[in-house]
């Protein structure tokens, strides 16, 4: 797999990021890819592993060492089938995914693990410049009819399967496009949503038929949808926040990240967001509550939407810059991770609690806070 003496001649290299000042003017993404040449060279330090334990840091079982050969040898169009055999949409996880692969890279026992996230989503973005991702329509049809409920990733890539497969899909979605939270929670700057649609309109090709603005059991019943199909898949997503039941939640002010970050996602899109009271960050100091994935992403927003600061509160304790090897490898580690988001002007403050919000004529002013060890007392 890839060159025999590779990871021994080759630094690991990445793609780069757009200047923190020039990516926050918009909501675009920002990342910087590498190009052919350096990408087959880092294709090329994947070690012929006896156990490639990158197939167990993925999720999806990606055949990673034989895609990373097929680019190293610069047989792209076979990197790209491979790649499809495990993943629909690898240009989705190409650009949001963690990337478990490489934390259970051999080559991370040093920290020097293969850009496999970086190869990944170059095979998928090649495919489409090149016009070799196309419609795979069936030879035949079962004449079978399924139904799926919610246009997620999840139904999305169910419905193509057995669309491919020659049953007669029908994709029923609430909202008024498909994607799910990869359209309406994630911002754009992680994922422009132009590869969600090129996507769908691949699927319609296929045979699949999407019915937007369906919400199921109130537009239409169950009963008349197992009537109607000989199957039905449920992908519904989990959209239901976990509150934080504290003195103050009822403020003007305080909001959930799945009602902020939707109506940005709607703006960029030119949907409209809906008879609601707009949520925006401009000229505010913008406290997110929660360490995580989802709340680097209000904090990207907020910047972009022209917020004064940003102060992120997580109730663990920092983790350590770097993990013991030794007792993580090759499983996902805890330790510092440091967001795209955050580097762009968060301050981020460890074990804290909140145990109140303070406000004034019914409008958020402060938030009541303490320190809090391990346990959480």
């Amino acid at each position: 797999m890839g060159k025999p003496t590779g990871f021994l001649e080759l630094d690991r290299q990445d793609r780069t990021y757009l200047p923190k000042e020039e990516r926050v003017q918009n909501f675009r993404e920002f990342i910087v890819p590498m190009d052919e040449t350096d990408l087959k060279a880092q294709a090329s330090r994947c070690m012929d592993c006896g156990v490639p334990y990158c197939h167990n840091g993925c999720p999806v079982n990606n055949q990673i060492p034989d895609w990373n050969d097929l680019v190293y040898t610069g047989d792209w169009q076979a990197a790209l089938s491979n790649l499809h055999s495990t993943n629909n949409f690898p240009e989705f996880t190409g650009r949001i995914c963690p990337a478990p692969c490489e934390a259970s890279c051999t080559l991370n026992i040093d920290d020097n693990p293969v850009t496999i996230k970086s190869v990944e989503c170059a095979i998928v973005d090649k495919g489409w410049e090149e016009g070799w991702i196309t419609p795979q329509v069936p030879s035949h049809k079962t004449g079978k009819s399924i139904g799926i409920i919610g246009a997620g990733p999840a139904g999305m890539a169910a419905a193509q399967q057995l669309a491919r497969a020659g049953h007669d899909v029908h994709l029923y979605e609430k909202h008024a496009k498909a994607g799910g939270l990869l359209r309406y929670g994630i911002p754009d700057f992680k994922m422009e949503k132009h590869g969600i649609d090129r996507r769908v309109e691949q699927m319609q090709a296929e045979g699949v038929t999407f019915h937007y603005d369906t919400q199921v059991g109130i537009d239409v019943t169950g009963a008349e949808l197992e009537a109607k199909h000989d199957a039905l898949v449920l992908s519904g997503g989990s959209e239901v926040p976990r509150d934080l039941p504290v003195p103050g939640r009822e403020l003007d002010g305080v909001h959930y990240a799945m009602d902020f970050l939707p109506q940005q996602n709607r703006r960029v899109g030119q949907e409209p967001i809906g008879e609601i009271e707009p949520i925006l960050a401009e000229d505010k100091h913008v406290i997110v509550i929660g360490g995580g994935d989802t709340g680097s992403d209000c904090i990207g927003t907020s910047f972009r939407q022209g917020a004064l600061s940003v102060t992120q509160l997580e109730i663990m304790p920092m983790p350590p810059e770097k993990e013991n090897k030794g007792l993580t490898w090759p499983d996902w580690p805890l330790k510092m991770r440091t967001s795209t988001s955050q580097e762009e002007g968060a301050i981020r403050d460890f074990s804290v609690m909140t145990t109140a919000l303070v406000g004034e004529d019914g409008k958020v002013t402060a938030i009541k806070c303490t320190k809090v060890d391990e346990n959480m007392a």
